[in-house]
């Protein structure tokens, strides 16, 4: 008899044309194995192992988008130019012979580069209003409408490339104090256009984003959307404070043509607004609030909460069941689960918990991320 959580994760769900064989999604984590921001064979085997391990959904590490100051380190793979999109094509290919579905994660990490890096060491670090995440000034240029203008048909040129090239949907980075968060954000956005000021006006960019894609791909094909509260070494920032104002910013998202979202937490367990009485997560309160289709991550199968030591030399993350997250998962809090380190360290994390094998996966370690990449 399967267990209960295999019951739960092994059910299909469909977001838009991509047909899901279970709950299970694999997580963007960002690898800079692909030089020149080309992915290889190495990284076709990579998704492709996962794939054929029972994994439903592969949303790949962070690639950038065409535009000089989208990152800053020369092995991050690319979303753009002719060798790096045929490498993307090999990686589809892989994946759907191996039974899985594949969606590029679009990213432009904004006031977060660093000046003088590759791949374009001459370009500058720009975000809404030239404001770092710890609130300095001056730390890299202001946007001006044209550049936004650029970014904004950027992502919606990766998009039209990313259905080309047979992929089953894509996802926005939109978390984490990047590019599209740094315009949600009011600590980062200080801008008085029409790009700034109150939560709506916050939300006009990644918005724009958003309508400029569904203008170039099918209707069916799905558009997600990852966003965070917290930020890159800023864990108790808030986007939101309250239910009202988590709803105002993601309500124009989701009118924009977001099919679904992907509410990053830290901790999956953890009441997102709990003087609220409700002991909903980021993800379920997204879903209540927008009525979309939500996933949530956090965490997920590890007894270590994600920092910035976690892939540092010596870290580990044991084990833990995944029954606490399988009954929100049955109370229709969310849709789907995003697996992060847990996938990185076991290849077949979806196939020994489907097959009920949770006793034979394997902890977190930084030696054995080296070893199964």
């Amino acid at each position: 008899m399967p267990s209960n959580a295999a019951q739960s994760l092994a059910r299909p769900f469909a977001l838009g044309s991509a047909k899901l064989r279970n709950r299970i999604v694999m997580a963007p984590m960002t690898r800079a194995h692909s030089p020149g921001g080309i992915p290889g064979e190495n990284v076709a085997d990579y998704y492709a192992r996962r794939a054929a391990a029972g994994t439903g959904l592969i949303i790949t590490e962070g690639t950038y988008v065409d535009h000089p100051s989208a990152g800053d380190v020369e092995s991050v793979p690319r979303f753009h130019g002719d060798q790096q999109l045929a490498g993307w094509s090999q990686v589809v290919a892989a994946v759907h012979a191996a039974g899985g579905t594949i969606m590029p994660q679009l990213w432009h990490i904004g006031i977060q580069r660093r000046p003088g890096n590759p791949p374009f060491p001459e370009a500058p670090s720009v975000g809404p209003s030239g404001v770092a995440l710890d609130g300095t000034t001056g730390a890299g240029a202001t946007l001006s409408l044209t550049d936004i203008d650029h970014i904004i048909r950027a992502f919606a040129d990766a998009a039209q490339e990313a259905e080309r090239l047979g992929f089953d949907g894509i996802e926005l980075h939109g978390a984490h104090g990047y590019l599209i968060d740094q315009f949600l954000w009011e600590r980062t956005n200080r801008r008085t256009d029409a790009y700034g000021g109150d939560p709506l006006s916050r939300t006009r960019f990644a918005a724009d984003i958003i309508r400029a894609i569904r203008e170039r791909v099918s209707p069916e094909f799905p558009v997600l959307l990852r966003f965070s509260q917290w930020k890159a070494g800023n864990y108790d920032s808030r986007l939101a404070g309250n239910p009202d104002e988590l709803q105002a910013l993601l309500e124009p998202l989701a009118e924009a043509g977001v099919d679904a979202f992907h509410a990053s937490g830290r901790r999956y367990w953890e009441p997102e607004f709990p003087e609220s009485g409700l002991d909903l997560n980021v993800a379920g309160w997204t879903k209540k609030l927008t009525g979309k289709p939500v996933i949530t991550v956090g965490s997920v199968g590890l007894d270590a909460v994600f920092d910035t030591s976690s892939f540092a030399p010596g870290a580990r993350a044991g084990v833990t069941s995944v029954e606490r997250l399988v009954d929100r998962l049955q109370r229709d809090e969310f849709d789907l689960v995003a697996v992060g380190r847990a996938l990185l360290a076991d290849p077949e994390w979806a196939q020994k918990i489907l097959d009920g094998r949770g006793s034979e996966l394997t902890p977190f370690t930084h030696d054995a991320v080296q070893t199964l990449r």
